[in-house]
């Protein structure tokens, strides 16, 4: 359990740096344009932050989902074998 959360650990930081990289790409060119007025580049990075935090969101909610179903899963599984085990002591 301990190597998995390592293992995650490294990627998400792999992750994080990359889109870290890529923000500061992004701002390096937006920032470099010099045919494009200042105010279509504050438009264009609310934008690139908008569509940042919206998919933060659906993954977060994707997320929660499966661990939603999950837990169901397990409560039915635990309810299952609960069921079973008072069975076969009625039949004893």
């Amino acid at each position: 359990m301990q190597n998995e959360y390592k293992e995650n650990g490294m990627i998400m930081f792999i992750n994080m740096a990359g889109v870290a990289l890529a923000y500061i790409l992004l701002g390096i060119s937006l920032w470099l344009s010099v045919d494009v007025p200042l105010s279509t580049k504050g438009y264009w990075a609310m934008g690139i932050i908008l569509l940042t935090i919206s998919l933060i969101n659906v993954v977060k909610y994707k997320f929660d989902m499966r661990m939603n179903s999950d837990r169901l899963n397990r409560i039915e599984e635990a309810r299952n074998e609960k069921i079973l085990e008072d069975a076969l002591r009625e039949d004893m």
